[in-house]
């Protein structure tokens, strides 16, 4: 298997920090299982499994694109469930993100103008 390029992101870790965004800016936090559920509801997926995003969360936790921090006890115990690991996008996370959005338009504008120099029409769907 190739190596990615350092600073390259996955699909998943941009739609980690896609979707963290979001979460971020109307709850302050957010944690995986939310995260999950948001990403799923969003792509018309299914959720994504336990040890690919807890493995992706603490992969970009640990390059300083995430920082996180357990909650505080008594919000889990008044709803009588187990503690959440809460998470937040940094400025270098939203930095990465934003740089990867760039890029890729980028990279759609290019190869649309080379298209367009090799004389290719565009496609378009078939009519009924």
């Amino acid at each position: 298997m190739p190596r990615r390029r350092p600073g390259a992101l996955l699909p998943l870790e941009l739609d980690i920090l896609d979707a963290g965004s979001t979460l971020q800016a109307a709850e302050g936090s957010f944690f995986g299982f939310g995260l999950a559920r948001a990403i799923a509801d969003r792509d018309g997926s299914t959720l994504l499994a336990h040890g690919t995003l807890y493995k992706a969360l603490t992969r970009m936790a640990a390059a300083g694109l995430l920082e996180s921090e357990w909650e505080a006890p008594e919000p889990a115990e008044a709803e009588g469930r187990p503690r959440r690991r809460l998470y937040r996008v940094t400025a270098a996370g939203a930095t990465a993100f934003e740089t990867a959005r760039r890029e890729a338009s980028a990279r759609r504008i290019d190869a649309a103008a080379a298209a367009a120099a090799s004389g290719a029409r565009p496609t378009r769907p078939a009519t009924a």
